[in-house]
């Protein structure tokens, strides 16, 4: 085994624990934060395995933009920074299946090659990896952003408690009996026998 065996496994290890305590943790965002440092893990082992620019994507991408994301939408929807009891529910279906997954997973690999060895393209250059994302993949990279935006949209609106509430400032109000007030002209003032 190799140091760079070990470093793989060593940060794959922490990618692992970080990823458990962002599904564990009570605090929204602590796990925003260990999300931060699972895909940091990650970024490194893109760098042990030779892939820099896909490292540093994942670092400007993931860590930069979208944990940043996620925490904004935190601070806009006016979600709990503290422990929440709303996240506190039993752990242990999604433990069932998660772990009956990974199992799964694994055994369909192990037996798909039977541990034999497996010989390893060229190694990917940044040109390369261009013209597959924006020829073939392009659609894709194009709807993630879109759904990004959507997410940032969705949770301003969500910050938004006057947005549709009757009686809330900009609301048309209706008297009780009739059709709704048309709101006067800006500088026009009615007398007392309602006329301007």
């Amino acid at each position: 085994m190799t140091g760079a065996d070990v470093l793989l496994l060593a940060l794959g290890a922490v990618a692992l624990g970080a990823g458990a305590l962002v599904v564990g943790t009570r605090h929204l965002v602590r796990a925003g934060l260990w999300l931060v440092v699972c895909l940091g893990a990650l970024a490194g082992d893109y760098l042990v395995l030779t892939a820099e620019l896909v490292a540093w994507v994942q670092v400007l991408i993931y860590v930069g933009a979208v944990v940043v994301l996620l925490l904004f939408a935190v601070m806009l929807t006016r979600a709990p920074i503290g422990a929440s009891d709303d996240l506190d529910r039993p752990g242990w279906p999604a433990a069932l299946i998660g772990g009956g997954s990974g199992l799964g997973l694994a055994v369909l690999l192990v037996h798909a090659f039977r541990w034999s060895r497996v010989d390893l393209p060229a190694a990917g250059t940044a040109d390369r990896l261009g013209e597959q994302v924006f020829r073939s993949w392009v659609l894709p990279f194009e709807l993630l952003s879109v759904l990004l935006l959507a997410a940032l949209v969705g949770a301003i609106v969500l910050s938004r408690t006057d947005i549709g509430r009757p009686g809330a400032p900009g609301a048309q109000r209706r008297p009780a009996d009739g059709p709704p007030a048309r709101p006067e002209p800006a500088g026009v003032v009615a007398d007392e026998g309602g006329r301007a």
